[in-house]
């Protein structure tokens, strides 16, 4: 019914990851696998909405209708088993903006706000932008992916304003457990800390494994959080720019709604709104049969350096089309590992320090792609490296 095979050219199409690589590695002839878009078309039922919208021809201010968080509310609980008021609900841009409209409505310059390390590089880049203080809490790499250390987390937490929850997480693709999502809220409750919790890749968990929205675990850790996601990464709808932000504790939610004034937010574009609704609505089949492919990708990576480069070493994702691959083995700085990869191999990929000191040796590796594109990154991998 759905296939992902098809290889579409995206050059030319003003597109960051296959346009933009001469500004962001100084090179243009390389493969992209690098910034966390797909390379699929969206589902067809997104496309027919867009087109019935484009005939109508007039592209004036847009009203979010009320069809649209009904959607995200059926979505949410349909997918998640989380039921939410559809009051709580507030539109963004995106969930970056999102979060730094939170920071600015929730914080003061000079307050700390924790944040897991290694993890998506805006994340604390915008608490550094804004002027607060910002708190690394290392995670720890098991054989099977990230753990968070209690110990170092409480001392951190102990006069922290805010913690940043990316979740899943990015880059290690960890799938956090309620038990684990359960002692956080604790600690965080404990300590006065209100979570911000980023779970824009949440509708890309891979079977068996299930995302728990972090505020559906109990009331008290809802009005203690804001969630921020988005159909974007799910639907690869980046570009039509809509996320959402679900906080339930009414004065917050009304200080986040007067920062995102502040800042000229008013509303979404029509295409947003349409691609957005149409994508909740309609795009669950599309989802499952992306969610296999993905996992058959994954499948294809691990195994390929497995057999052909085993000092790489994989991390499985359990969420997320993104592979953080362990290359400490190798022996080589990270300047050593760019070198090679962009020179010998022709390969964009992202390098690990981007995402914090503890990714050092480390490179992320996008994989939502046709297989032909994937069997092709690879092979550039392993050639720049063995």
């Amino acid at each position: 019914m759905f296939s992902f095979d098809q290889v579409i050219d995206r050059r030319g199409t003003q597109s960051v990851k296959w346009d933009d690589t001469k500004r962001v590695f100084g090179y243009e002839d390389v493969w992209p696998m690098w910034v966390a878009d797909m390379d699929f078309p969206a589902p067809k039922a997104v496309q027919d909405a867009l087109q019935a919208r484009i005939e109508h021809g007039i592209f004036g201010y847009t009203v979010i209708p009320d069809s649209l968080n009904e959607a995200v509310c059926e979505w949410l609980q349909r997918r998640h088993g989380w039921s939410i008021d559809p009051g709580w609900l507030t539109f963004a841009h995106g969930v970056v903006p999102a979060v730094a409209a939170a920071i600015e409505a929730f914080s003061e310059p000079g307050e700390r706000i924790v944040v897991f390390s290694p993890v998506y590089r805006p994340l604390f880049d915008l608490v550094r932008r804004h002027g607060r203080a910002l708190v690394f809490s290392p995670l720890r790499l098991t054989e099977d992916n990230y753990v968070i250390d209690w110990d170092d987390l409480e001392r951190n937490l102990s006069g922290a304003k805010l913690l940043i929850l990316c979740h899943p997480h990015n880059p290690g693709g960890k799938s956090w457990r309620t038990e684990e999502l359960e002692r956080l809220g604790e600690l965080c409750l404990k300590h006065g800390v209100f979570v911000l919790s980023d779970e824009i890749h949440a509708d890309l968990t891979f079977p068996p494994h299930r995302h728990v929205p972090f505020a559906s675990l109990h009331p008290e850790l809802a009005r203690q959080s804001a969630t921020f996601r988005a159909p974007t990464k799910t639907f690869n709808l980046a570009g039509l720019q809509a996320a959402e932000a679900i906080i339930p504790d009414e004065p917050r939610r009304r200080a986040f709604r007067r920062v995102q004034q502040r800042q000229g937010f008013f509303t979404l574009s029509p295409f947003a709104v349409v691609g957005a609704e149409a994508a909740y609505r309609h795009g669950g089949p599309w989802l499952d049969a992306l969610l296999a492919y993905l996992q058959q990708n994954i499948d294809a990576t691990v195994s390929y350096l497995a057999a052909e480069l085993p000092a790489l070493r994989p991390i499985r994702p359990e969420a997320t089309y993104l592979v953080w691959i362990d290359a400490r083995g190798l022996g080589l700085s990270e300047a050593e590992l760019k070198k090679q990869l962009l020179e010998k191999g022709k390969i964009a990929v992202e390098f690990g320090s981007k995402f914090g000191q503890e990714g050092n040796g480390f490179i992320r590796l996008n994989v939502a792609c046709p297989r032909p594109t994937l069997e092709e990154g690879l092979r550039r991998l392993v050639s720049a490296l063995r």
